[in-house]
């Protein structure tokens, strides 16, 4: 490497408990040790991304910081065996942008653990349009149809929380495999959410049903509901999931991956032994490598992506703009998937 500095997010405190973040120059000396150095080409913004450039220490401990929990590129430097320079790659999740410098840089650098093979038909924005929230979209719809065993005509499908990354993708992947989807959106506190708009929306990635949250939020007490769902892949907890869970009909299959609405879950046992509802959880930080191929080998193949399909769902944005985007994360105004060109 001939320059010995690059171009990074980097957010640092200002000793008042402010968290401020600026586009600076970063040595390669900064980089944790590892065993492959990547030119990032690609990145895209999620919500723990929004959290990290916050301050928030669940996420990351210390600052300054570079975020960025996803990353595609190329491969300029590698000891590892597994890979050379000038091979496609992609990392997303494990440490990556929490505790480690992440994508919003031009570089980073990882054990070779991390790091993954783009497959051949998927380029950096296209995997970058799936990021970590697509593969979290896809384990949970892994954990259906593979696990679960679950066929379009076992029945209808809901999809909690369907405007996010996670929900979307979920519900696009779902309808192209031939499934029934109902897809919930909307956010009880905030009014600026248009419901007709994410309807819309929704009904273009192929749900077949839009419902708003109100509706598929039960406050009866009941502890079992009318059965109405086949499968559910809920993304936001609380108690969308419990009345998802308690709405399931028999030998349904549930799973959860996140927490936005609450970590809390106030559920009885019936949906489990009066119905054999079965809940799997679904993480994408830690999930085997395997697993990992196996999930990207289909983005490249029967989940493959339309490019009318992907403009849809994503938009692309230069580093600097990104903490524009970061503000309206968090205050739940964005749609779509932020998709940065490094």
């Amino acid at each position: 490497m001939s320059a010995n500095s690059f171009r990074a997010m980097i957010v640092s405190e200002d000793g008042e408990n402010r968290f401020l973040i600026d586009i600076k120059q970063k040595l390669f000396t900064d980089l944790p040790p590892g065993d492959v150095l990547i030119n990032v080409k690609y990145s895209s913004l999620n919500y723990k991304d929004a959290l990290s450039a916050s301050g928030n220490r669940g996420v990351t401990k210390s600052y300054p910081h570079t975020p960025g929990i996803d990353a595609a590129g190329v491969v300029v430097e590698s000891i590892s065996n597994e890979f050379k320079p000038g091979d496609r790659v992609l990392v997303t999740g494990i440490d990556l942008g929490m505790n480690t410098s992440g994508g919003f840089a031009e570089y980073i650098r990882v054990p070779s653990e991390w790091v993954v093979k783009i497959p051949t038909g998927l380029y950096f924005r296209d995997v970058m349009t799936f990021g970590t929230a697509g593969l979290t979209a896809g384990l949970s719809v892994y954990k259906l149809t593979e696990v679960g065993g679950l066929k379009p005509l076992t029945g209808p499908i809901l999809v909690t929380g369907a405007r996010g990354g996670v929900g979307s993708h979920a519900v696009r992947i779902l309808a192209r495999l031939g499934y029934k989807v109902t897809a919930v959106t909307g956010i009880l506190e905030n009014p600026t959410v248009d419901f007709e708009q994410d309807k819309q929306f929704l009904l273009g990635l192929g749900a077949k049903e839009v419902i708003s949250r109100e509706e598929a939020c039960d406050i009866s007490g009941k502890p079992l509901l009318k059965p109405r769902w086949a499968g559910v892949i809920d993304t936001v907890g609380g108690d969308l999931l419990a009345t998802a869970l308690k709405s399931t009909m028999y030998g349904g299959i549930v799973t959860a991956c996140g927490n936005a609405a609450s970590f809390e879950l106030n559920i009885n046992v019936f949906p489990f032994i009066l119905r054999g509802v079965t809940l799997f959880g679904v993480d994408s930080v830690n999930c085997s490598l395997f697993l990992r191929k196996e999930i990207w080998n289909r983005f490249a193949g029967i989940w493959k992506i339309s490019e009318d399909v992907a403009e849809r769902m994503s938009f692309e944005c230069e580093l600097d703009k990104v903490p524009v985007y970061i503000e309206k994360l968090l205050k739940g105004t964005l749609k779509g998937r932020v998709v940065v060109k490094i």
